[in-house]
């Protein structure tokens, strides 16, 4: 119940549904193929087809999409901010099963490491890569649309 989005009826369901025994998972990557939210992959000769899910399991996938939901609605955690960045590039659905992915791949981690839930929180996609990198390559932009950026620091800005 730590993870932004799921709550007690969601992780009961995730739960029940995966069983207290995750060593018949040996990657988290099997957790979600057999959960039937990881992306499908139909390339043949080059040409690429649609990549739908699974069927997998309909009661987790229904708590992972109720709980995605809910965590693409938080304030300030990594979930949000994924969504956020997916749905400009693909869409609601499909940013949605992302999280779904997301959320399952963190229970895994949970269960064999015995960890509690870490958020990284809703800059991790602009502290990643740094100030400096992300103010650059913001300047170059403006640059090749035609502006002169002349940059200042704002007052009480890091």
């Amino acid at each position: 119940m730590t993870i932004p989005g799921v709550s007690t009826r969601a992780a009961e369901v995730i739960l029940a549904e995966i069983g207290d025994d995750i060593a018949r998972f040996p990657t988290a990557a099997d957790l979600a193929s057999w959960a039937g939210v990881c992306p499908g992959n139909n390339e043949s000769g080059g040409r690429r087809g649609p990549g739908k899910t699974r069927h997998g399991d309909p009661w987790l996938k229904a708590a992972l999409g109720q709980a995605s939901i809910s965590a693409s609605r938080t304030k300030d955690t990594y979930l949000a901010a994924r969504y956020r960045r997916l749905i400009a590039r693909r869409g609601k659905k499909r940013a949605l099963v992302a999280l779904e992915h997301s959320i399952l791949v963190s229970v895994w981690h949970m269960f064999t490491r015995d960890t509690a839930y870490a958020d990284l929180g809703g800059q991790y996609f602009l502290e990643r890569t740094g100030r400096a990198r992300q103010t650059r390559r913001l300047v170059s932009q403006l640059n090749q649309l035609g502006y002169q950026v002349t940059l200042q620091q704002a007052e009480g800005a890091a």
